[in-house]
């Protein structure tokens, strides 16, 4: 009887050692064979420079900053894009592996017109190499290859339909941050607008003490005796807060003639901390002649040109800056 339970009790333990044994070595192939298919990053606060690179030569940098991205060291990226990519680098999983019929050709895209992704952390190490492809036939699978691996695979974003590469194939200004005006309030120090060929509606707006000052811009200009209406006031700067443009238009071949136009209005805003932005607007009418006193019906001026800072020329819309576009009078409280 001892003798048998000892049997028993041994082979219990071998069981247990061999299902052991088995179970990690299991785990160490799957770990090795999923080490190609493990795209994502989990965590998007782990990720801290991007860099992705075209077959055509295009060539992309994306780095964190501690409230915005960086795009080729030199412009703010636009935060609905980078939400996108890094969306997409934290979810995207693989959706199967392609017959293998069907790899050679997939090769052959990725070779031909694969995107290189390369991700880095905060000490600027490499986390992760891959390509992305073209797209299955009904676009809801995208090809994907790990660097260094010969197997491609389709991935997906799971709950969402379309071709993962839209994501990365941004170029240029694409990639560009186009907010104008992102103020707070208690950061703005001054404000002035000037309307050229509507001088008694420009002003300068500037503050002091725990409030503001509301002059006229031009000396000419009557001066309204009656009390600021503070409400407006925050009103007012409250617009300044997140303005962006629809478009870029830095290729309008346009451009320079439409620049040595005399603008509807020039706006200035200058921040506590001595940083300032000058924009000029120029309105997308046709009736609308610079060359006579005579300002556009606001009712027809749906778009303007506008240019920042003297350095890019981007269109806006009408309906979106019209919080902005106050004259001198609209500050005071009527009589």
């Amino acid at each position: 009887m001892k003798k048998t339970l000892i049997l028993l009790i041994s082979f219990a333990l071998f069981g247990s050692v061999t299902a052991w044994y088995l179970l990690t070595q299991q785990d160490d192939k799957t770990t090795l064979l999923a080490k190609d298919q493990r795209f994502s990053i989990e965590d998007s606060e782990n990720i801290y420079k991007i860099f992705i690179a075209s077959k055509k030569g295009e060539k992309t940098t994306l780095e964190r900053k501690e409230n915005y991205w960086l795009y080729n060291g030199e412009y703010k990226a636009r935060p609905n894009a980078i939400e996108n990519l890094l969306d997409a680098i934290t979810r995207v999983q693989v959706k199967y592996k392609p017959p293998t019929a069907a790899v050679d050709n997939m090769v052959k895209d990725l070779a031909t017109n694969g995107l290189k992704v390369e991700l880095y952390n905060n000490n600027n190490k490499l986390l992760k190499t891959y390509y992305v492809g073209g797209s299955t036939a009904d676009e809801r699978g995208t090809y994907m290859i790990m660097e260094g691996s010969n197997q491609p695979y389709v991935t997906y974003i799971p709950s969402w339909e379309g071709n993962i590469r839209f994501r990365y194939n941004l170029t240029g200004e694409d990639w560009r941050d186009k907010t104008i005006f992102t103020y707070k309030q208690d950061d703005i120090q001054s404000v002035s607008i000037e309307y050229p060929k509507q001088r008694n509606q420009s002003f300068r707006l500037e503050r002091s003490g725990n409030g503001f000052e509301i002059k006229p811009f031009y000396e000419t200009t009557p001066i309204v005796n009656q009390p600021i209406s503070e409400g407006k006031v925050e009103a007012f700067l409250e617009g300044f807060k997140s303005l962006g443009a629809e478009a870029f238009e830095n290729e309008n071949p346009r451009r320079d003639s439409i620049l040595k136009l005399m603008p509807f209005s020039i706006i200035k805003i200058s921040s506590k901390d001595g940083d300032s932005t000058t924009v000029r607007l120029f309105p997308i009418i046709p009736e609308y002649d610079p060359a006579v006193t005579r300002l556009p019906n606001a009712d027809a001026v749906e778009r303007y040109f506008l240019d920042w800072n003297g350095q890019d020329f981007m269109l806006i819309q009408h309906r979106v800056f019209s919080k902005i576009l106050w004259g001198y009078d609209f500050f005071f409280e009527k009589k």
